[in-house]
């Protein structure tokens, strides 16, 4: 399979036409090998409309919407990110110049997309995704989806920094940008997405008597 020519036709017919106009994320995502966050036996579709499998029921967000959030992160060269749950992302982010660190909760995901992440100068960490490795970032992102507001997320951020992460309820979900000013928190509403929900980042049941 061709995968630079792949990712050339991913560019053009599922990021350029759905409203993400930076050049330097394009040329980032034209460069970073998707394919390789891929399961060895999922790299066929690393440039499909589809979310491709990673390992243990984990998959990579839609190019198309993983294009989105990182369009409305803005990022800037040298700044800081977390990439939590969202590796291909996180790679990304360090072809436009932030210094990143991928957080994965689960071994065998990271023992895929290592080798990738460490070729792209990212560091990576296992921990839990309700408990942000680190804080003071620039930027924080997320590929897959969370049921409440991420406040241990917001938490870490620094003054000025974002926030990119879909929340979802049930089947409907909404990709949204939160920014982190010095008197709280603006939120803003981005475009409709349902990935899968993150472990651990689900509502905790509630019961009633």
């Amino acid at each position: 399979m061709d995968f630079a020519a792949a990712r050339t036709m991913m560019v053009d017919s599922q990021v350029r036409v759905n409203d993400v106009t930076d050049r330097a994320l394009q040329a980032a995502m034209l460069a970073v090998p998707r394919e390789r966050f891929c399961a060895p036996d999922r790299v066929f579709s690393a440039y499909a409309e589809v979310e491709c499998e990673i390992a243990g029921g984990r998959v990579l967000m839609l190019p198309r919407e993983a294009a989105k959030l990182l369009s409305a992160v803005e990022a800037r060269p040298g700044e800081t990110a977390l990439a939590i749950g969202a590796p291909y992302a996180g790679a990304v982010l360090a072809r436009l110049g932030a210094k990143v660190t991928a957080q994965e909760a689960n071994q065998a995901v990271l023992d895929v997309v290592a080798p990738a992440l460490a070729d792209a100068g990212v560091e990576t960490v296992v921990a839990p995704f309700d408990q942000p490795h680190g804080e003071g970032y620039d930027i924080i992102i997320s590929e897959g989806a969370v049921g409440v507001r991420p406040q241990a997320w917001l938490d870490a951020l620094a003054v000025g920094g974002r926030l990119a992460v879909v929340e979802r309820t049930g089947a409907a979900g909404r990709g949204v940008l939160y920014l982190r000013g010095r008197d709280g928190f603006s939120r803003r509403d981005l475009f409709d997405a349902a990935p899968p929900m993150l472990v651990g980042m689900t509502p905790e049941p509630a019961f009633s008597f």
